[in-house]
């Protein structure tokens, strides 16, 4: 009897620390949740900020403009945002149209928070995929001329 008082004893207290665990990781889905939201709208206003023209997107101009003052880029870095090429930071960023729209800027930067090693893994990826459309070019010019070389 004291062997089953035992084992019900420690069923319990182990189904409470369990449940227990439960809301603890459901609490800290949570905190991640409401700090990404928090971060994303920090990073908009740095978007607004920028965009002296109101008209919704942030060119290379702006861009450098924002980046050349100091607090901008303490700020950037704050957020974990190497700032300290703003050109290569836009590249990174842009989707490639020239110009930065706020959901670019907040997804880029949600990307590349963090170590510059990211950054860096970021920019290959940029520079890849430049490379295999490119090579596409290539491919189809190629392809072209050697049509027309059989046709002579």
């Amino acid at each position: 009897v004291v062997f089953a008082m035992t084992r019900i004893i420690s069923a319990l207290f182990l189904r409470d620390t369990l449940a227990v665990a439960s809301s603890d990781t459901e609490m800290i889905v949570e905190q991640k949740a409401a700090e990404k939201k928090s971060y994303a709208e920090k990073l908009l206003d740095v978007f607004y900020a920028a965009d002296k023209s109101a008209d919704g997107l942030v060119s290379i101009e702006e861009f450098d403009v924002l980046l050349a003052d100091p607090q901008v880029k303490a700020y950037l870095s704050f957020l974990e945002l190497d700032a300290s090429d703003s050109r290569r930071l836009f590249t990174m960023i842009d989707e490639g149209n020239g110009t930065i729209s706020p959901e670019e800027f907040v997804k880029g930067a949600l990307r590349l928070k963090g170590q510059a090693r990211t950054q860096d893994v970021v920019q290959v990826m940029i520079d890849c995929e430049k490379i295999k459309k490119a090579i596409a070019v290539s491919e189809r010019i190629l392809k072209d001329i050697q049509l027309n070389l059989r046709g002579i």
